[in-house]
């Protein structure tokens, strides 16, 4: 398989070139061929009538017309150096009875053509010949003036092979050419390629295209585009890493240290107290862990190939089932209202169950003991809306659009959560093309409204 650019370019161009002389040729050979039976046409016409007309005006006798006729032949534009063509007009006169009066020397004896006047083709003695007859009523005689047909073939042939011979001489000549100027013009990518090889890891800025031809431009700016979300990927993993890092460092601290209380102390209360932080300190850096996992997994995942099919009743009650152990810590009711059946097409089934897990997590986490969580479902004209309603206090107005920070708790929840969550829950909306919007409800809590585009 050919996969240079430069060789496939090479062959193009020298095909076309070919192509172009060829089509050259074809196009001289029919008009060359086209204006040299019309000349020699004109030719054994205007013989023909000459010789007719000798004899009729001059009165001279048959064997010096056809002498004069062919002394006429030889001054024609068509003349050739000696060697090069034996070309000569045959001429006969004939009576109108049928006997052979007289002909030239090159003539044969039997008839050029048998037609009355005007043009005509036949073989004779195996070559074809082309006739122009003119019929001589004063003298009853018939004047016949030929051309060989295989001379004006050959004639035509020899223009083409003067066309021919010079161009594969300079081929290979135009084929080098074709090579160099196909490499000069591929000079900008060579030189695009030495200037990244050059670059380390590290050097991510804009590549310069202020000199570069009007078709490397957009291979430039493309690069450039690529450099850029790379450098803004590069951004966001480092202070993703920061965050993590920190967040990671302050339970596992408190981990260390209730450690270190449970073994030093002899008091069982004292012992049991911290053994019991330990416990929700590890249900806290778990669920930081997981998030950051869920964080890392929307980050890679993108639409899938072809729609997939969720059913939003079932979604739920699994997710609900994974987080039984919290509702029941907790004491919180999760209430459904969803359709029977209420199935979509979806862009991405595990970027909808990341998105949905999280709302309802934060949902139990931040709704108040022994309330209840109601998630809900509907379909609308514009795509699908889920709405998860808890107790809790929600989020500040002036906070809503700081919120979807990573790491970025609100002042109006209680507890110790990581800040991962929303942000998860946008980035996996947006894959999607949908959208997160918060609605107060009033004495209802607070509502975490989904809304996904119809597909």
């Amino acid at each position: 398989m050919m996969r240079s650019i430069r060789i496939r370019l090479f062959f193009i161009l020298l095909a076309a070139t070919g192509a172009v002389w060829l089509l050259a040729v074809l196009w001289t050979y029919l008009s060359t061929q086209h204006e040299v039976e019309r000349v020699l046409d004109a030719r054994l016409t205007e013989a023909a009538r000459m010789v007719s007309s000798l004899i009729t005006d001059h009165r001279i006798d048959v064997a010096a017309a056809v002498e004069a006729a062919k002394g006429s032949e030889l001054q024609t534009s068509f003349d050739m150096p000696a060697g090069d063509y034996s070309r000569q007009l045959s001429c006969q006169i004939w009576s109108l009875q049928g006997d052979l009066v007289s002909r030239s020397e090159s003539a044969p004896n039997a008839s050029l053509a048998d037609h009355e006047q005007g043009f005509a083709e036949k073989i004779v003695n195996g070559e074809r010949w082309r006739v122009y007859a003119v019929v001589n009523p004063a003298l009853g005689v018939r004047v016949l003036v030929g051309d060989n047909i295989e001379i004006r073939e050959r004639l035509v042939g020899d223009v083409i092979k003067g066309q021919l011979v010079p161009a594969l001489a300079i081929l290979p000549i135009l084929a080098g050419l074709i090579w160099f100027s196909v490499g000069r013009g591929l000079a900008p990518l060579n030189r695009i390629a030495a200037t990244l090889s050059l670059r380390s890891a590290q050097e991510l800025h804009s590549l310069d295209d202020s000199g570069a031809p009007p078709e490397v431009r957009p291979l430039l700016q493309s690069l450039n585009a690529l450099f850029q979300r790379v450098q803004e990927a590069r951004d966001r993993e480092k202070t993703f890493i920061a965050y993590a890092a920190h967040e990671l460092k302050t339970p596992l601290a408190g981990l260390k240290t209730q450690a270190q209380v449970a073994l030093r102390s002899d008091s069982n209360e004292v012992r049991d107290r911290a053994l019991s932080q330990i416990s929700t300190s590890v249900d806290r850096t778990s669920r930081l862990v997981r998030q950051l996992i869920d964080l890392a997994a929307v980050d890679s995942l993108e639409a899938a190939s072809a729609p997939e099919v969720v059913d939003l009743a079932d979604l739920v009650k699994d997710l609900v089932s994974e987080m039984n152990s919290l509702r029941s810590a907790r004491d919180i009711t999760v209430a459904t209202e969803i359709g029977h059946g209420l199935r979509f097409e979806v862009a991405n089934k595990t970027l909808l169950r990341l998105a949905l897990r999280n709302i309802i997590e934060n949902a139990l986490q931040y709704t108040p003991t022994g309330s209840e969580v109601r998630v809900l479902g509907a379909r609308t004209n514009s795509g699908l809306i889920i709405d998860v309603v808890d107790q809790g206090p929600g989020i500040a107005k002036d906070e809503e659009a700081r919120i979807m920070e990573r790491f970025h708790r609100g002042t109006l929840a209680e507890g110790h959560g990581s800040g991962l969550g929303l942000p998860i829950v946008e980035m996996a909306l947006t894959k999607l093309g949908g959208r997160l919007d918060f609605v107060r409800t009033g004495n209802d809590g607070f509502c975490v409204r989904m809304r996904i585009p119809a597909m």
